[in-house]
């Protein structure tokens, strides 16, 4: 019997090199693997803790869709739909918040780096972001969730969230385990001590730069003194990020990479680092184009998804709603 999967992505702005190699490569893998029930989705909810445009908001969603599809998830293979079509992701959150401790959420990490990015606004959907995740994965009986770094606090909430509700109110949900990423965190090309996001567009490359805007990126990304291609995360940051990043497009073992390089000069790795990203890329741009010049489709799948989704969070509302003594 196949164990249940869960995750979802931010529909925010163009999906880069760190959200591909942290998330949706491997979700195609696991889709792929044919172990698992997967359940993909647009975490739209979560993305209105930032600053957005509401006219903005439609096209990112069915732009996510269709970088989801063009990266190879299926539709016939993993469950595809939209977190604010389901509404008992939020209802589920509503009552879980009445029962997450202040203390808990005001130790995450991520609120307090969130919140110093975005000293003007400093929501309440920010703070209880974790207990919307919570109540995402836990409406599915999810029993991995691929997690990255960063999310890997948020997780252990959840857990202890479904320990002890489980404890007051009989077992309803199941504990979920993580799923770690082979690539927990890429770096910014020109700050290999910051993590790669999307608000330094220099540091970053979208999945849908051009050849000349990646070769140029790459040309220049910081490197380390000295002139070994070598993975040393402390001394060499800055080489360190491209191998990694050419590890993980490649799927090769980045000892077998430094040996490749070896004795050959920075720039000659970078152009090749760059072809590289350039011919990877290539067959996802020209599939996302053609899927974006038929965004009724893309609805459509969108629609359909949730439609299932829908079906299922139902049926663990009402187990939730009976347990409680409520209508």
């Amino acid at each position: 019997m196949k164990s249940n999967l869960l995750s979802g992505i931010q529909p925010s702005g163009r999906l880069h090199l760190g959200n591909y190699l942290g998330a949706l490569k491997n979700f195609v893998e696991l889709q792929n693997s044919g172990q698992y029930n997967c359940h993909f989705f647009v975490a739209d909810l979560h993305s209105l803790t930032e600053d957005f445009e509401p006219a903005q908001k439609k096209q990112q969603i069915l732009d996510l869709i269709a970088s989801f599809l063009a990266a190879g998830l299926d539709p016939k293979k993993s469950l595809i739909f939209v977190q604010s079509q389901v509404p008992a992701h939020s209802q589920l959150a509503v009552i879980l918040n009445n029962f997450t401790p202040f203390g808990e959420l005001s130790r995450m990490t991520q609120f307090k780096d969130k919140a110093e990015a975005q000293k003007e606004n400093i929501n309440v959907g920010l703070f209880t972001y974790p207990v919307l995740m919570a109540a995402d994965v836990i409406l599915y009986d999810a029993q991995f969730v691929p997690v990255g770094e960063d999310q890997f606090q948020h997780l252990e909430l959840t857990r202890t969230l479904v320990r002890k509700f489980n404890s007051k109110f009989g077992a309803i949900f199941i504990e979920p385990q993580p799923l770690q990423t082979k690539v927990t965190r890429l770096m910014s090309l020109t700050d290999p001590e910051k993590k790669m996001s999307k608000s330094d567009s220099a540091g970053c490359l979208f999945l849908d730069d051009e050849s000349e805007t990646i070769a140029g990126k790459i040309e220049a990304a910081v490197t380390d003194s000295g002139k070994e291609i070598k993975f040393d995360p402390e001394l060499k940051p800055g080489i360190s990020n491209l191998l990694t990043i050419y590890s993980g497009l490649t799927g090769r073992e980045i000892p077998e990479i430094e040996k490749e390089f070896e004795g050959k000069s920075y720039v000659r790795f970078k152009k090749a680092l760059a072809k590289l990203i350039t011919k990877h890329f290539a067959p996802f741009r020209r599939k996302k184009a053609r899927l974006l010049a038929k965004p009724e489709k893309l609805e459509k799948i969108a629609l359909r998804g949730s439609k299932l989704a829908n079906k299922i969070a139902n049926e663990k509302i009402k187990v939730v709603k009976e347990r409680f003594g409520l209508l």
